[in-house]
């Protein structure tokens, strides 16, 4: 059910077993590569992947317009919709962490674990900038 580059497996898993409501995690890139998931099945995280890179790029212009932004930078971006949550969040350089999950999940605890995850992650969630397919 985990599909994954590296060992982040348990990591996935953890933010899982203790969240109740979660459907699927997408670990991605910038551009909207899937770098890892569990749940769902690897089709459905490709597109949620390739959705989450334009979502990141939309959020990105908007912190532009936001004065007290040093940064300008996306940090969490939460979308509720019939059914459930969607999750984005900033997990390093050029990567990002998205969840899908139902009603059951508590908004700010689901913030909050995958703030913990991320931290716990470090660099284990960078991807490289790529050019014309490779890594630069």
């Amino acid at each position: 059910m985990i599909q994954q580059r590296g060992n982040i497996d348990w990591m996935l898993r953890d933010l899982v077993d203790g969240t109740i409501g979660i459907e699927m995690i997408v670990v991605l890139s910038a551009d909207g590569l899937r770098i890892a998931r569990y749940g769902g099945d690897p089709d459905a995280a490709d597109r949620v992947a390739a959705a989450c890179a334009g979502m990141q790029s939309l959020a990105h212009a908007v912190t532009d317009e936001i004065q007290a932004s040093e940064k300008g930078e996306m940090r969490l971006l939460v979308i509720e919709v019939d059914g459930g949550y969607f999750y984005l969040m900033s997990a390093g350089a050029n990567a990002y962490l998205a969840v899908l999950a139902d009603v059951r999940t508590d908004p700010g605890l689901m913030s909050g674990r995958m703030r913990d995850l991320v931290l716990r992650l470090g660099t284990h969630l960078t991807s490289p900038p790529r050019r014309n397919g490779q890594s630069v």
